[in-house]
């Protein structure tokens, strides 16, 4: 029994979760750098209702113009932070949880899925404060079109926690935790397509993928996840940010599902249900080429640590 414990930690712990967790985060964290300013466009066109949907390069030049030149790079440094843990803490889930559950074996699309959704839900839990406090960072100081947004005024990561955890109370901090939760499926369908591909292109040879087969199954792994989940993702961003009208409902998933619906039927009202994917271009253009880089990135650093280490190159084409 001890045996088995000891034998299921170490699986859990093991040297390899660590290499696939730190070379994500890496990945992802220069990935995200380079196409920073997609996302700063993306999150003004979800959160600010009155801005008009226009191409990216148009909404990056406009906010260039009203807020100055680093304005697209506005909250980088708490969004690189959450997204290193983020990225850290899932890859990790991921990949220690993989192991201990085929012990070997070869994966299959189901399991990468349920896999995927246990990572997810994990990183959601132990992350979503990061996410609501680097989301107000992010639009703090920006010049919205809509009128009735409360300026905030918060001097860094630890300021703003301080700030609304004695405004909002420490509940705020999970501010749209649960259509996080619901938007595990995002990674969890993109990890499911990209295993998938990566399975398909090899048809049983362990070889290592090219750079450009790595590039095209991220971007296509990633497409898809996004298109599918994104009405979600605008309510996520909105209920991070803090300013809308609650349900006053006794229970809480009661009324963040009443939240949500309502904050769906209303964005659909007003816009179309052309209004749920408003920013998407932008969201598809910085995500798809965000994640592409950051799975070949990580593919390469992974790679290169498992030689470094002396581990055969078998053992890391297996996976």
């Amino acid at each position: 029994e001890a045996q088995s414990i000891f034998k299921m930690s170490s699986e859990v712990f093991s040297y390899e979760s660590l290499v696939h967790a730190v070379s994500g985060a890496v990945g992802s964290v220069a990935a995200m750098t380079v196409f920073f300013p997609l996302d700063t466009a993306r999150l003004r066109l979800q959160v600010d209702e009155n801005r008009k949907a226009k191409s990216t390069p148009a909404i990056l030049a406009e906010i260039v113009k009203e807020e100055g030149l680093l304005s697209p790079y506005r909250g980088w440094f708490p969004v690189i932070c959450s997204l290193c843990c983020s990225n850290f803490v899932y890859f990790y889930c991921f990949h220690s949880l993989k192991a201990s559950w085929l012990k070997g074996k070869q994966s299959s699309p189901s399991t990468d899925l349920i896999v995927g959704i246990a990572a997810g839900v994990i990183n959601v839990l132990v992350t979503t404060p990061l996410w609501v406090v680097n989301t107000r960072l992010k639009l703090q100081g920006s010049k919205f079109r809509s009128s009735d947004i409360r300026p905030t005024n918060y001097s860094g990561i630890q300021d703003a926690f301080v700030q609304i955890i004695r405004d909002e109370g420490v509940g705020a901090l999970w501010n749209g935790t649960f259509p996080s939760l619901l938007l595990v499926l995002n990674p969890a369908i993109q990890f499911m397509i990209y295993e998938g591909l990566k399975r398909q292109l090899r048809r049983g040879v362990p070889r290592e993928l090219s750079a450009v087969e790595v590039f095209i199954i991220g971007a296509v792994a990633k497409a898809v996840a996004t298109t599918v989940t994104y009405p979600l993702q605008t309510i996520q961003s909105i209920l991070r940010f803090g300013q809308f009208n609650e349900s006053k409902d006794k229970s809480k998933l009661l009324s963040s599902l009443r939240t949500i619906k309502c904050l769906l039927v209303n964005r659909a009202r007003k816009n179309g249900m052309l209004g749920l994917f408003k920013g998407l271009e932008a969201k598809l253009l910085q995500t798809v080429l965000t994640a592409a880089l950051m799975f070949l990135l990580y593919e390469k650093i992974a790679s290169c640590t498992f030689r470094v280490m002396g581990l055969s190159s078998d053992h890391y084409k297996k996976r």
